[in-house]
């Protein structure tokens, strides 16, 4: 993931980054079919995708942390 998506992910509402979420979960799903299937040429794109998975959920938890501290 380059530094440009990086900021980009972090300038998103949180509702937005569950949406994106449930999106990449699913393409998460559907590669290790592919997989398992020996139909996936780059299986690399898994470790993309968990990856990817992890910044957004570090991105959601920041933000929620941001609003506590805000709202004591």
């Amino acid at each position: 993931m380059k530094t440009t998506e990086k900021k980009e992910l972090f300038a998103k509402t949180i509702e937005e980054l569950k949406n994106i979420l449930s999106q990449t979960r699913n393409e998460l799903f559907n590669l290790k079919i592919e997989l398992s299937q020996n139909k996936l040429k780059n299986t690399s794109e898994v470790l993309l995708r968990r990856k990817k998975i992890a910044m957004i959920l570090t991105s959601i938890r920041e933000k929620e942390l941001l609003e506590n501290a805000k709202n004591i």
